[in-house]
């Protein structure tokens, strides 16, 4: 059985090669290794490749050959079958692959003394020798403090800045032709009366649909 420096890892070996990928316990990135060849899986490729050779010149050549085809076929497929099985030749190449791998992969992480986690260089606190969970980086918790000690001062000073000078007013239109609230729109939501607003012909000053004369200059509204 394969046993890793840390238990956070994944076999992405095939038949045709061995490759891992180790993961760490805070952040849970991962480190892929280097491709590592089967020399089994070449070794079964060549001799099928010849299997195929002779298979095609029996169909050309015929008689004499079949039987040298058929041999070479059948020991082609018994060593296939053993591919698929991973065969002890796979299984050695496997374990000296992953001991290979490992030893790759483990300068790019680092062991937390504390909580004993394996942590990738990115995690670790390389002054205190810990993972930055068990010992937070200290620029970046002072970064961290500033940032929200910004945003805390600049929401309470917006909290007592006045930033609308204006009039709030709440007006209700009502349609000067049914007397009912006529709405927003430029038509009465009851009657269907028109409610866009006159214009007065000699101030300007507008006014509501009904109005006889203007109330700044008491000119006729027409």
């Amino acid at each position: 059985m394969l046993k890793a420096f840390t238990r956070n890892y994944e076999d992405n070996s095939t038949e045709a090669g061995f490759q891992f990928t180790f993961y760490c316990d805070l952040c849970h990135d991962g480190y892929k290794s280097s491709f590592i060849e089967s020399e089994t899986y070449k070794k079964g490729s060549l001799l099928r490749g010849v299997s195929g050779g002779v298979r095609a010149l029996s169909g050309l050549f015929g008689g004499r050959l079949n039987d040298l085809a058929w041999s070479a076929s059948y020991g082609s497929d018994v060593l296939s079958e053993r591919f698929h099985g991973m065969s002890p030749e796979w299984q050695k190449e496997h374990e000296k692959a992953f001991e290979r791998a490992q030893n790759e992969a483990q300068r790019h992480f680092n062991r937390c003394h504390k909580c004993r986690q394996w942590i990738c260089d990115a995690d670790f606190n390389e002054d205190e020798g810990l993972c930055v969970e068990c010992a937070p980086r200290l620029n970046v918790e002072i970064s961290t403090a500033r940032a929200k000690k910004m945003v805390k001062d600049i929401e309470e000073k917006a909290e007592v800045t006045q930033v609308f000078t204006g009039a709030i007013e709440s007006k209700t239109i009502t349609c000067p032709t049914c007397g009912k609230p006529g709405g927003t729109g430029k038509f009465c939501n009851n009657c269907g009366a028109n409610l866009a607003m006159l214009k007065c012909p000699s101030c300007g000053i507008q006014a509501a649909q009904g109005v006889k004369f203007c109330g700044e200059c008491g000119t006729k509204m027409l």
